[in-house]
């Protein structure tokens, strides 16, 4: 019998788009260690899903002039849908909306209130009475308790740093409304983990895990104390209890058990509706938790005493490889600051297995790591197109034209031979690292196997063999024992670059893509597919307008009394559309010609997803043409074009009676 694998990726909030630091932390990893026990023969089931409750999605969602339902289906499918652009392979991908959630959820509640792990508290908590209602700590501000600072967070304050719970804000109010809150008397339930502290020592004490996530967790496991697991608000799983009206269940109570509900979802959806038992309550089943840090306390503590305060036997967690976090271009990612990269935007220019390449070769594994646009040139252009693709295009041409498009025989000599070990000794160190959950060694092994290959064929020069017709066994040795690399690659670099492999199997001859780990020569005979090129060289023009973007903000609007100066130094003017076309890889810009009166410009405008090149054509919009030019996707824009709307909605501003020219004032 196989082994069973059970995988989880972190549940991704689901408030906003994924970025780099996400993929790099928990779900590259996830994916690769998933696909390399497929690829060994294991039994995997791999689950995630987006998080989809909690304080933060109302106030978001609030921001955004959207229902937290409309919020989180939003979010929902935009990350799905990067997901499946990164080629993730997820057997199952749910959301913890989803129907199979709550009874889990539930379930989970009442046993650990029955089993005296749950206790019943009345505390005080703020309340508007404006509003009419509690509000919990993102939707407070205040004076710090510690510092004296005006706009201190309801759970931190940005000046000193210091944490505390939102009831010691001094005179505290409404984040939304700014009214003031009082202190009122409210229920709530809390879990004890206090209880099962000894249980939890006991069974963290013998675990091989990562230092870091190991220390962690004993200084964390010494200061437990009982958490609050319910709020006073409407979104979310309710209460299971008849005296729990407005009451809901915390968000970090319900969403660990989303691994659970996404593995019941799946199992109703294949037919097998029992079949998600066979991995959460077998004992046998390895459980692997991939997460970034900031999730170490739910995931190697709280979610393990919530289990172990289970009737039926789930599985605690058996390896918890949590990695630190990655920063672009030395900072945090920050959106308010657009410190960030767009990946939707970025795979409309390259592609899954760059950017999973990258991150898996920078993996934070044991300490911060960094994403810079130049070290992405240097690694596609020197290790997957100079090293990776130099040697299976030169190997597959030359094989071509010497051999008939087809696998040698081989005759080995001691060279072969040194090289073929070589090759099966750099295949093993990529099984030991894929095991251990370490990716850049992986990635590192690949990159070796690609460099060994270039050597042996450029030390044993089977071009200068190919002239002379006594040479010609040793040149068909050469092709073959390259092509045996090659192979090797596929298999080796399946987890990290799945579709290049694809490509490079069908290079070979394969018609189906290579799933097992099993590293047998070729077929002689076998018919060889045709090469072409895996990667197109990244130039450093591309490379300085990616970094031109970061920080790079529109105007901004102060909201407000604004100065009439200040506005009189905008120049809106009429402008009639002449030409329009589609900027290439691009899913949002049209590249306009626009009549100004006294002049034609070039406008690149972000209306692509509205309107098309043709519809646009001879339209009266309004121009800001004051703008110091920006370049867009290669393009110099001279003027904005002012739209309103989201997404498919946009809409220009027309003003059809108003010839080329005239200023709006």
């Amino acid at each position: 019998m196989p082994e069973k694998r059970l995988i989880t990726a972190a549940l991704p909030y689901a408030n906003g788009p994924l970025h780099f630091g996400h993929i790099a932390g928990a779900y590259l990893p996830a994916d690769c260690y998933a696909r390399f026990e497929r690829m060994i023969g294991h039994d995997v089931l791999f689950v995630s899903g987006s998080d989809e409750y909690g304080i933060a999605i109302t106030l978001s969602a609030e921001l955004a002039g959207r229902t937290p339902q409309e919020q989180v289906d939003h979010f929902h499918v935009i990350n799905r849908t990067l997901f499946e652009k990164l080629a993730m392979s997820f057997d199952h991908y749910s959301r913890t909306t989803c129907a199979a959630h709550p009874a889990p959820v539930k379930q989970f509640f009442l046993e650990l209130l029955a089993n005296g792990f749950i206790e019943e508290k009345i505390t005080d908590q703020l309340y508007s009475e404006a509003d009419q209602k509690f509000l919990a700590d993102r939707y407070v501000v205040g004076t710090c308790p510690k510092c004296g600072f005006a706009n201190a967070r309801g759970d931190e304050c940005p000046s000193c740093g210091a944490s505390y719970d939102a009831t010691d804000l001094k005179n505290p109010r409404s984040k939304l409304t700014n009214a003031l809150l009082i202190h009122r008397a409210t229920k709530h339930w809390f879990l004890m983990l206090d209880k099962l502290q000894p249980q939890l020592l006991d069974w963290l004490g013998p675990k091989n895990w990562k230092p870091t996530v190991i220390n962690f967790l004993k200084g964390y496991m010494e200061e437990l104390h009982p958490r609050a697991i319910t709020r006073d608000m409407t979104w979310g799983i309710p209460v299971p209890l008849p005296d729990a009206d407005g009451k809901v269940l915390y968000v970090w109570f319900d969403a660990p058990i989303g691994y659970i509900s996404s593995a019941i979802e799946w199992a109703a959806q294949i037919g097998q509706p029992e079949r998600w038992k066979e991995y959460w309550m077998d004992p046998k089943t390895r459980l692997v938790h991939f997460i970034g840090k900031d999730n170490i306390p739910f995931h190697g503590a709280i979610f393990p005493a919530m289990v172990m305060g289970q009737n039926l036997p789930y599985k605690l967690v058996d390896e918890l490889p949590a990695n630190e976090f990655l920063k672009l271009e030395g900072r945090q990612f920050s959106k308010s600051d657009n410190w960030t990269i767009d990946l939707e935007d970025f795979l409309t220019r390259y592609s899954a297995d760059q950017i999973r390449y990258t991150l898996a070769a920078n993996a934070p594994e044991t300490a911060d790591a960094e994403f810079t646009w130049k070290d992405f040139q240097a690694r596609c252009n020197g290790e997957l197109s100079g090293k990776l693709g130099n040697l299976v295009n030169r190997v597959l041409t030359f094989a071509k034209s010497h051999a008939n498009g087809q696998v040698p025989p081989r005759k080995l000599e001691p060279v072969d031979e040194t090289f073929l070990a070589e090759v099966a000794d750099l295949a093993e160190q990529a099984y030991e690292a894929y095991s251990t959950f370490r990716l850049r060694k992986a990635s590192q092994t690949l990159m070796e196997l690609a460099a060994a290959g270039n050597v042996y064929f450029d030390k044993k020069k089977p071009w200068s063999a190919a002239k002379n017709p006594s040479q010609r066994e040793a040149m068909l040795t050469t092709i073959a024992c390259c092509l045996e690399c090659i192979r090797t690659l596929a298999i080796v670099g399946a987890p990290i670059i799945p579709d290049t492999c694809v490509k490079i199997g069908r290079f070979l001859g394969h018609e189906t893509p290579l799933t097992k780990w099993e590293l047998a020569p070729l077929s002689v005979g076998q018919t060889l597919g045709e090469p072409s090129l895996l990667f197109l060289k990244i130039e450093d023009t591309q490379i300085a307008q990616e970094v031109a973007k970061l920080g790079a903000k529109p105007m901004e609007v102060t909201v407000g009394n604004l100065a009439y100066d200040d506005f009189a130094k905008v120049e809106l003017r009429v402008g009639v559309i002449l030409e329009a076309e589609a900027v290439p890889k691009s899913n949002k810009l049209l590249k306009l010609k626009v009549d100004m009166g006294t002049e034609r410009r070039q406008i690149v405008s972000g209306i692509k997803g509205a309107y098309t090149p043709e519809s646009v054509i001879g339209r009266h919009v309004v121009v800001v043409t004051n703008l110091k030019p920006a370049t867009l996707m290669g393009l110099e824009s001279q003027g904005m074009i002012l739209a309103g709307g989201v997404g498919a909605h946009l809409r220009v501003v027309q003003v059809e009676d108003l010839p080329p020219g005239t200023v709006i004032s």
